[in-house]
């Protein structure tokens, strides 16, 4: 975080410096020079009202044109004032720096924390969809446990693969190992240590309250401060920068309500702890039993840069878990429907080695009857299946685990695109509820009507962050495609995987470029470097017909009053409705 203090003294500096540097315009003041010389002259072109309409008498002079602005007012901005800054910064943008440090991180190198909350901020859109996309993963992983696989370690499976949406899961090719991890009851305790050494808590603290209070509270008052003054400063008032970052609030309570285990060194250390717990991949097999565990694993959770179609995948912060929710669903699949079959045998009464079913000890009382028996034998067949029937030779386990002819696993998991769709308009609501927020505080503020300096830079920070989105959202498309022939065979694969690289660069570019852009718009914002006839005269939408409001009217303040209090109440419900959502799907996840 310290690069990002460093460029924000850097933009203050610079900032301060232009409003020194660069003549300074008294507006009010010029408005007034203006008005007594046309009361000498009777000469009023280029005084309008507030409407931009001519005027036949100074008593109804609120506004001058353009031209006539900058030849009398002069091309600077309005007088930098340390007081109203300071102010405006420590209550509107302050609080919400401070809570990006609340955000997951935990990467494997130091450099990838600071990029992981660039991103963040860069496209929040991004940020909500990996969020949303997480825990659609979750739900879709616990339905699918539930529905097809019951089997003595399959509660411990649901609990590990929902935890490790933050590593490059990864399953060994060979067909041996996965079903050996999964029957062989000699890996239970590797599934159930695992378990318990990744369920750590990334949760709620006094640190990250009092920073979600703080902002809350912060943008409260303010809110509340800046309404009852619409008069006071209404130019350089924060009201849409305060609505434009309100998004950040769901997106830190959502990741503390979801808890993601993103600490590589944690997650390592936890699976090097399970590991100590012997793999077996068959009883006849002596020679892989010689094996080291980390040489034996079915399922790795971690991989070099060359094993993976996007480098972002071994990044653990979970903003990055855009790039491995496609291969994660995949595996995930895979795992489940070796889980399905070994459950399906098991409810058929079927050893791994082909012999007899051996009955597991039940205590039955002396009362129950033949009926009851069967029905307490058929649910302890798989919830408590006798070890003796799930041994076997490598080739038993491999074929106990076969799926059926004619069946095979999808690279894309099921549901995969629905998911992805129902995360993309999530995240796209919580984007352009806040910034569309702060678009309408900036156009209904006088001048009115048109596009200008402060909503031009709010619906560009909005349309580059979806702009990334979009960018890294097709990356990952593109790579999980290319991961179908990994080997890079076909043209189309290698095509892909350039597309791939390429859209990645340039929107993690694009997001570096939007964090700067959204922290500079409200520097502009407080310091008024955006109070110049340019900006105040809309010239960017109004060309030839551009004129500057230099004192509102009633009837303009009230106007502005109720886009203020109509993007207030935009900005909260879309965050709202966001962290709403969010926390009614919370409790299908796997416990």
């Amino acid at each position: 975080m310290r690069l990002l203090k460093g460029s924000q003294a850097a933009l203050l500096l610079l900032v301060r410096a232009a409003g020194t540097v660069v003549g300074a315009a008294n507006f009010t003041q010029c408005l007034n020079d203006i008005v007594q010389n046309a009361n000498a002259t009777q000469n009023f072109a280029g005084l309008l009202n507030g409407d931009g309409d001519p005027v036949s008498s100074v008593s109804d002079v609120t506004s001058i044109s353009y031209s006539m602005s900058t030849s009398h007012c002069g091309t600077g901005q309005e007088p930098f004032q340390w007081s109203v800054f300071s102010q405006e910064f420590s209550a509107w943008l302050l609080p919400n720096l401070a809570l990006i440090s609340q955000l997951p991180f935990g990467a494997q190198y130091r450099l990838d924390n600071p990029m992981s909350a660039v991103l963040t901020v860069g496209s929040p859109t991004l940020a909500g969809y990996s969020l949303f996309i997480t825990l659609l993963n979750s739900r879709w992983i616990n339905r699918r446990f539930d529905r097809s696989v019951d089997y003595p370690n399959s509660r411990f499976a649901l609990s590990v693969l929902s935890s490790l949406q933050q590593v490059p899961l990864r399953l060994h090719p060979d067909r041996v190992r996965l079903p050996s991890l999964i029957v062989l009851p000699e890996n239970d305790s590797w599934w159930k240590c695992l378990a318990e050494f990744v369920d750590y808590t990334h949760t709620w603290s006094i640190a990250s309250a009092t920073s979600i209070v703080w902002v809350i509270v912060a943008y409260i008052l303010t809110v509340a401060n800046s309404l009852s003054n619409v008069y006071e400063n209404v130019q350089s008032n924060g009201e849409a920068t305060g609505s434009m970052w309100l998004w950040l609030i769901p997106i830190v309570v959502g990741w503390l309500q979801l808890s993601p285990k993103c600490d590589f060194n944690r997650l390592q250390a936890a699976y090097d702890r399970a590991d100590r717990h012997s793999m077996h991949a068959g009883t006849a097999d002596i020679r892989t039993e010689m094996l080291p565990a980390s040489f034996r694993r079915a399922l790795a959770i971690t991989a070099k840069e060359e094993d993976v179609m996007s480098p972002d995948e071994l990044l653990t912060p979970p903003v990055f878990n855009y790039s491995r929710s496609l291969r994660w669903a995949s595996t995930a699949e895979t795992i489940v429907m070796v889980f399905k079959v070994a459950s399906e045998k098991a409810r058929s009464h079927l050893p791994v080695c082909g012999s007899d079913w051996v009955e597991s000890d039940i205590n039955i009382e002396s009362d129950t009857t033949s009926k009851d028996i069967e029905t307490i034998r058929y649910i302890d067949t798989t919830q408590d299946i006798d070890v003796r029937n799930r041994h076997g030779s490598p080739q038993d386990v491999a074929v106990y685990c076969a799926q059926p002819n004619g069946v095979q696993i999808s690279h894309w998991a099921p549901g995969v695109f629905t998911r992805m769709v129902i995360a993309s308009c999530a995240s796209l609501a919580l984007q352009w509820g806040t910034v569309g927020a702060a678009f309408l505080v900036a156009w209904f503020t006088p001048t009115t009507w048109e596009m200008g300096c402060r909503s031009l830079g709010y619906l560009l920070y909005g349309v580059i962050s979806t702009l990334v989105w979009m960018m890294l959202l097709m990356s990952s498309i593109l790579a999980h495609s290319a991961a179908a022939d990994p080997h890079r065979v076909s043209l189309s694969a290698r095509v892909a995987l350039a597309f791939s690289h390429i859209l990645r660069w340039t929107g993690k570019l694009f997001a570096m470029v939007n964090f700067c852009l959204v922290i500079m718009a409200c520097v502009f914002q407080y310091s008024n470097f955006y109070d110049r006839c340019y900006c105040n005269s809309s010239v960017f939408s109004r060309q030839g017909a551009a004129y500057a409001v230099i004192i509102e009217t009633t009837a303009q303040a009230a106007q502005a009053k109720a886009a203020w209090i109509a993007a207030l109440v935009l900005a909260c419900v879309s965050a709202s409705g966001f962290l709403g959502i969010l926390s009614l799907l919370l409790d299908t996840l796997p416990s």
